[in-house]
């Protein structure tokens, strides 16, 4: 595992035109965003993300990207995706870190934080500019929907919310808790409510 940089990761948009959906997850991972620098971009849990934005052409993936999912990677070869309608960003902004070696979930404290409520509400409203109808706004996990939710600008856009696509966010919010069930079965699934989600334009 490589060491975590713990730098904060910007939101990522389209580099022209309008955003209809904007994208949360809970913080850049130590293998993925935190490593190259955009969110969900080499993590384990953004390679289904990825695949729901490359399937309803929200996302151009460059092909070398999926032959090992890996942020540093991505990094190291200057491979990055592009965006189309669509906006990505994190609860919070950075890899929470105590020691540079192991991920913690944010607290409520660091996500209610006033810098980064700001810049919730900085990134949610360049994405509003220049729509007439309200912003699709898709939160994974509750953390990130909590964070959201709380927003005193909330009724500015819809907020939808999917489970976290980790493994254990998946198998969290499965019946049962996910017995019985095959990861990559709960992975398709997941990949097909956010296609549903970004298929409402």
């Amino acid at each position: 595992m490589p060491r975590i940089h713990g730098r904060a990761v910007p939101a990522l948009f389209p580099e022209q035109g309008p955003v209809s959906a904007m994208l949360f997850g809970e913080a850049p991972g130590p293998r993925g965003a935190d490593q190259s620098g955009l969110p969900f971009w080499g993590d384990g849990a953004g390679i289904t993300v990825y695949r729901a934005l490359a399937a309803t052409g929200r996302a151009d993936v460059p092909e070398a990207a999926w032959e090992d999912w890996d942020g540093g990677r991505f990094r190291a070869l200057g491979l990055v995706p592009r965006l189309r309608g669509t906006a990505l960003s994190n609860a919070y902004p950075a890899c929470p870190t105590k020691d540079g070696e192991h991920f913690h979930a944010p607290s409520n404290r660091d996500l209610t934080a006033p810098a980064n409520l700001s810049r919730l509400s900085e990134e949610l409203g360049r994405a509003m500019v220049g729509r007439t109808s309200p912003l699709r706004v898709i939160a994974f996990g509750k953390r990130a929907e909590w964070v959201l939710s709380r927003l005193p600008e909330a009724g500015a856009f819809e907020l939808h919310a999917l489970p976290h696509p980790s493994a254990q966010g998946l198998l969290q919010g499965a019946p049962n808790r996910g017995k019985g069930l095959k990861l990559e079965g709960l992975r398709a699934a997941w990949q097909k409510r956010l296609v549903d989600l970004l298929d409402t334009r």
